[in-house]
């Protein structure tokens, strides 16, 4: 049985069924059904103070709301197409459910400030859930980076040796892009708390609405000063998804890296099984699958940041209906973030280092080079030259294939006689690392101390 439209008394004809399929939104907005009836018991409540609805319309409609939400909590709400989106649907289910008072709650208001309403609430849960998320791998990061604090592996540039660090440093680093994922989301999260509900269509209502009213009952920090803008605005969203895009593109990062260690080219860890899969024919394959998965994943969500720019970029004010299709980006780019945290958090505390075989891989490709030179340096010798003279001996050694330190003293002091023996601990993995003591700096003090500033760190709000 067709139903009827709440718009649609301006129509002679029924909506075509192919137009039906077509512009429904309910198959996956109805994720904001929650709240679109926090938004509608505020906006009722706000209606009952100026005097528009009486103190029992309120009291019906919220009674009536509550109901529904159980209902769809409880997957016994049934949703139509034909009413076309979650708004249209919850508000016929009430007029059905209470009558005449139901029928009332849409005075003051226009389907476009409550969507842009629903989905700042929707965002402002969802930044809070994310950041829990982030914390929660920050914490497992933390963990794995105290106890490989003073293992020493080799950092790279250009995925070639330059010069060794520990593995804590390294892990520190992680911790520092999640941290500043934290704060953009914290930060994003201010300009989505503010309230668009009371703009109505685009240029506000004539009834005496409270907005301050509705922002407090609703937990914003402040109504919208512009009508025109806070109908059609979805910067709050397309930075909601710059935000989970850098996410997702660190948690790409990270994993990039864990495929590298684990490949048997490097053997610097072992995943736990439970985060691998095997290969249907090579019975002796464990492939890092999850790894990869959270890889690929990011570009998903990169994708969707696109398409909510190149969505927006040809709007004129105020609003349109392609802000529709914003809906699935977001509820997409939701999904993926929060999965892939939850996944890498979990794998951490199953990936053991190998310590012998990080620092063998750290002691090749002259990774203490840099060492030398600052011991000559130390001797008054011009960094340029000092360069110089440390790139002739490592040609030297690559021409013995062996490393710096394996060079004898009479050797070393052939490009420079300033060198001597003094110089051999300063080119040992523990001198290399030790010696780097300051803030910031991969020396093992340093970066227990900075472990312990990211435990307090991660336990304050970002």
């Amino acid at each position: 049985m067709t139903q009827k439209k709440p718009w649609g008394g301006r129509f002679g004809q029924a909506t075509n069924e192919l137009v039906e399929d077509f512009t429904e939104s309910i198959s996956f907005d109805h994720r904001l059904s929650h709240y679109d009836i926090r938004g509608s018991i505020a906006h009722a409540r706000m209606l009952e103070k100026v005097a528009v609805l009486t103190g029992e319309e309120a009291d019906a409609i919220e009674n009536g709301l509550r109901k529904i939400d159980e209902e769809i909590t409880a997957g016994q709400f049934e949703w139509s197409t034909q009413l076309e989106d979650v708004h249209m649907n919850i508000e016929a289910a009430l007029s059905k459910r209470i009558g005449e008072a139901g029928k009332k709650l849409h005075t003051g208001r226009s389907r476009n400030d409550q969507v842009a309403t629903d989905l700042r609430l929707y965002l402002r849960d969802t930044c809070d859930e994310l950041d829990e998320r982030l914390t929660d791998l920050q914490g497992a990061l933390l963990k794995l980076a105290n106890h490989e604090a003073k293992t020493i592996m080799p950092g790279y540039t250009h995925l070639q040796v330059a010069q060794p660090v520990t593995i804590g440093h390294h892990l520190l680093a992680w911790i520092e892009m999640l941290q500043r994922d934290r704060e953009r989301l914290s930060d994003c999260r201010k300009r989505i708390n503010v309230m668009p509900l009371g703009s109505a269509a685009l240029a506000g209502t004539s009834f005496p609405i409270d907005r301050e009213f509705c922002a407090e009952l609703l937990g914003f920090s402040r109504p919208s000063r512009n009508s025109l803008d806070a109908v059609s605005d979805r910067d709050f969203v397309i930075e909601y998804a710059n935000a989970c895009s850098l996410i997702a593109m660190h948690l790409s990062r990270f994993c990039e890296e864990l495929v590298l260690w684990a490949s048997e080219s490097y053997q610097f860890i072992e995943i736990g099984d439970a985060f691998c899969t095997g290969s249907s024919i090579m019975p002796q394959k464990k492939n890092p699958d999850i790894a990869e998965l959270i890889r690929g994943k990011s570009g998903s969500v990169i994708g969707h940041l696109v398409s909510l720019l190149v969505l927006m970029k040809g709007q004129p004010l105020a609003y349109n209906r392609d802000n529709q299709e914003d809906k699935i980006p977001v509820f997409s780019i939701t999904d993926t973030v929060c999965q892939s945290l939850a996944v890498f958090a979990a794998m951490v505390p199953e990936i053991k280092f190998n310590r012998e075989r990080t620092r063998t891989a750290a002691s090749k490709g002259y990774a203490t080079a840099t060492d030398l030179a600052d011991y000559l340096v130390r001797r008054n010798i011009p960094f340029r030259d000092a360069h110089e003279v440390v790139g002739k001996a490592v040609s030297r050694a690559i021409e013995k294939s062996c490393d710096l330190s394996e060079l004898s003293l009479t050797e070393l002091q052939e490009f420079s006689p300033m060198i001597e023996e003094d110089v051999f601990p300063a080119m040992t993995l523990e001198g290399s690392v030790n010696a780097r003591a300051h803030m910031g700096g991969t020396a093992p003090k340093r970066v227990l101390e900075a472990l312990a500033a990211a435990k307090k760190m991660i336990a304050e709000p970002a």
